[in-house]
């Protein structure tokens, strides 16, 4: 059994049903879903969690999904990594890694909205479904559409790591390169999404594609407290109040912070200049999973930073690589370069003090490293191959100790 929910504007309050669209007619605001949480209460329990494997369909009760919905495939149920050695580096006593670079099909959080989404392409009848990407949720989008039997189309600018590029097109869907930035591909499917009879998950399906992200923030807290069993911020925020409205937990302040690559950083420029509203920026860093210049929900995740007493940097293509490398070295993950960006904040955030020791922090992993090798491979050239003997392995043994030796005297 589902409960009632329907499409609402953030800003004016009105309501619109069930329908695909994206923003309020009357005030040209975001729309997203709406749920009668007393309706809620009657059908939903911690208790019920029990007994449910760890993934995302968990709580299905709290997601947009019709009726007669059955779930397709296991997305979610990450794990919440303890970072024992980069929180004795950085001083903190709790310090946790929500490791969605594992996330199934596709690794990474994308794979959460896009099941929401494809929920809703089903209750809407439509045949085809695709998006605008900077390159996760095209592969996302491409992976799930194979599984569940829906047409694939994918917008995504011309410039995209061939990882993600090939890890879209392995499972068939159309690919249109276009020569722009995200921004430019977000436009073009706006335009697509009016005049065809598709459900892009990013434009025309994006208030139930936004709400899978809640999953990340209900794995969060039961992760971290036992429950018997720009958009990321403020779903997970949003994850939390329901646990709240529901009784599940106890009602506790928590601090959200936002981290953006230098390169493009409209959100974070806007928190520290403290600007009404922040200014688009033209790309240009290596993190292009984060590279849109003008965010949607740019202005409600500064509302929430804001609001929670937390706060916005920003990190430089250099220490987003040397971010990449510390988080692997120290705790075995490899994320791709938007995982760069929120360690390297957090590392930054906690040398200016903003960051309190004795709190919990947990840092949102939302990308696997192996999709953004092209960031780092300079990092790591090849090295010479040696003979297969046993006086070879000694040569090489004995250059390497005298280099390491010559370095630590440096």
């Amino acid at each position: 059994m589902f409960v009632n929910y329907e499409l609402r504007c953030r800003e004016c309050q009105k309501t619109w049903g069930n329908v695909p669209r994206s923003f309020c007619e009357d005030c040209f605001s975001p729309l997203e879903v709406a749920y009668d949480y007393d309706s809620l209460k009657k059908i939903a329990s911690r208790e019920k969690l029990v007994g449910r494997a760890f993934n995302m369909w968990r709580y299905s009760e709290l997601l947009p999904l019709p009726e007669d919905f059955s779930v397709p495939n296991a997305v979610g149920g990450t794990p919440l990594v303890a970072a024992h050695k980069l929180a004795s580096k950085w001083g903190l006593k709790n310090l946790y890694f929500k490791n969605d670079a594992v996330c199934f099909p596709s690794l990474s959080f994308k794979d959460r909205v896009v099941a929401t989404a494809l929920a809703a392409a089903r209750r809407f009848n439509f045949t085809t479904v695709g998006c605008s990407s900077t390159g996760n949720l095209a592969n996302a989008v491409a992976a799930q559409a194979a599984q569940q039997g829906f047409d694939a189309c994918v917008f995504i600018p011309a410039d995209l790591e061939p990882a993600k590029v090939l890890n879209t097109a392995v499972y068939g869907a159309r690919i249109v390169r276009i020569n722009g930035n995200y921004d430019h591909v977000n436009r073009l499917c706006a335009q697509v999404a009016d005049r065809f009879q598709w459900g892009l998950v990013n434009v025309n399906l994006r208030p139930y594609y936004s709400e899978g992200s809640k999953t990340h923030g209900y794995e969060i807290a039961e992760q971290l407290v036992p429950m018997a069993g720009g958009s990321l911020i403020t779903k997970i925020a949003k994850a939390f109040r329901e646990l709240v409205t529901l009784g599940w937990v106890e009602p506790k302040a928590v601090r959200f912070f936002g981290a953006q690559a230098t390169g493009c950083s409209p959100i974070s420029d806007g928190v520290k200049r403290n600007l009404a509203r922040f200014e688009p920026q033209k790309p240009n860093t290596i993190a292009r999973s984060l590279a849109i210049g003008n965010p949607a929900d740019g202005p409600f995740a500064m509302k929430q930073i804001r609001q929670s007493g937390g706060w916005a940097e920003d990190v430089s293509d250099p220490e987003i690589v040397a971010a990449i490398k510390l988080l692997a070295e120290t705790e075995g993950i490899f994320t791709e370069t938007a995982g760069g960006v929120t360690t390297g904040v957090t590392q930054k955030l906690i040398a200016q003090g903003r960051l309190r020791p004795h709190e919990t922090t947990v840092v949102c992993i939302t990308g696997n490293g192996l999709k953004t090798t092209d960031a780092i491979a300079a990092e790591f050239p090849s090295t010479e191959a040696i003979a297969p003997r046993l006086e070879a392995f000694e040569a090489y043994l004995d250059a390497q100790l005298g280099t390491a030796a010559a370095s630590a005297k440096a």
